[in-house]
């Protein structure tokens, strides 16, 4: 299994993702985590298109509304990449689409047969925490039900066996954002939850590369 997690996209050094994947090649990008944005979905789309064809990728959209209910369907176009990039925004709702599209059994099955290599960034990180439970501090659950249609799904994959704190004593973040996530830290350590902090700098690499 081959995960690579961030607080936001490569982190410090992008040379750790490509070792991690080997020479660049196809990646669906999903960027359902963005769902609730309305218009300024496509332009976050657009955001991560091209960092991704800068490193020499070859990234397209993979919407996983177009495979709600058919698993088998996503199953075969991930089949088709080399990695999936998975861009953050709302964990929660990234959550709910997961579930709605299979993804949280079929990208688990296909990570655990090294089918192709996961990188998500904030949400995309935080997803895969055995659960997300604190992290509505930061991101909202309300906007679940409007966007996706389903309740709340609180567990997430579990393929890590701690919590992410994304944006973690970042630069550029407003107080009141900062704080936030400060918060969210605490309450982990306070509850005796394991957690991981991460500054936007920093990554989190599971297993290696072809040799």
């Amino acid at each position: 299994m081959r995960l690579f997690l961030s607080s936001y996209r490569f982190g410090a050094d992008p040379d750790r993702l490509l070792n991690l994947v080997g020479e660049p090649g196809r990646v669906a990008v999903i960027a359902n985590a963005a769902d609730a944005w309305g218009g300024a979905r496509a332009s976050a789309v657009l955001s991560d298109l091209v960092p991704l064809r800068r490193l020499g990728f070859e990234p397209a959209e993979l919407d996983l509304r177009e495979f709600v209910g058919r698993p088998d369907a996503l199953r075969a176009a991930l089949s088709r990449v080399q990695m999936v990039w998975v861009r953050g925004g709302n964990t929660f709702v990234l959550r709910a689409q997961f579930a709605r599209s299979g993804a949280d059994v079929v990208l688990p099955d296909l990570l655990r047969g090294d089918a192709l290599v996961y990188a998500g960034y904030s949400a995309g990180a935080c997803v895969m925490s055995p659960s997300l439970r604190g992290l509505e501090l930061l991101d909202d659950p309300a906007e679940v039900e409007p966007t996706c249609g389903v309740p709340v799904v609180w567990d997430g994959l579990g393929l890590v066996d701690h919590a992410i704190v994304p944006h973690y004593r970042s630069p550029g973040y407003e107080p009141a954002e900062a704080a936030l996530v400060e918060q969210v830290a605490d309450n982990y350590r306070r509850s005796g939850t394991p957690l991981r902090t991460l500054t936007d700098d920093e990554v989190i690499v599971v297993g290696q590369g072809p040799v």
